[in-house]
């Protein structure tokens, strides 16, 4: 193929077959043509850089080939990720419903009343601790009581208030 009109009479003889070749793998025949097109251009250049291709049909095929898979890849990916639209839609409103509103204000209302029938030292080390954020260590000197101490007050209100929930 030395001369550019022998290049386009090859490309021209196997431009149809190409397309059919191409058209399964990207799903779309309009695509297909593009590839073809895009394969036809990256030939043509290796044909001005390299004199000789040893089989120009197969060259060209591979290129074709390459070309397809990577379309269909990149539309595989952009359908598995959804356009913003459709991905806000699918998220949660971060407002709870009435239903989960009204499961939780009867929890809070029993975890509550659990809490009121703990002894005073176990309710305060599950306070400083759960709600204040305190170790045991802090908790245990606040207290006046051993780490170990603090850790079992602690564990004991969860406990409780765990048991109380599940009767509930």
């Amino acid at each position: 193929m030395s001369s550019p009109s022998d290049q386009l009479d090859f490309y021209m003889s196997h431009r149809t077959a190409l397309v059919d070749y191409s058209t399964p793998i990207v799903g779309c025949r309009a695509q297909a043509e593009d590839v073809v097109q895009e394969a036809w251009l990256r030939f043509s250049r290796t044909l001005e850089e390299e004199k000789a291709i040893a089989q120009p049909a197969g060259y060209l095929y591979r290129i074709v080939r390459n070309l397809s898979l990577d379309v269909s890849r990149r539309s595989t990916l952009e359908n598995r990720v959804p356009d913003a639209a459709e991905y806000l839609d699918e998220l949660a409103s971060p407002q709870p419903s009435p239903e989960h509103e009204a499961l939780y204000v009867d929890e809070l209302r029993v975890l509550q009343e659990a809490l009121a029938r703990l002894p005073a030292r176990t309710r305060e080390a599950f306070r400083l601790h759960r709600l204040e954020g305190q170790t045991f260590q802090q908790i245990a000197v606040q207290l006046g009581i051993s780490v170990s101490l603090a850790h079992q007050l602690v564990r004991d209100a969860l406990t409780y208030c765990a048991e109380q929930l599940d009767d509930d």
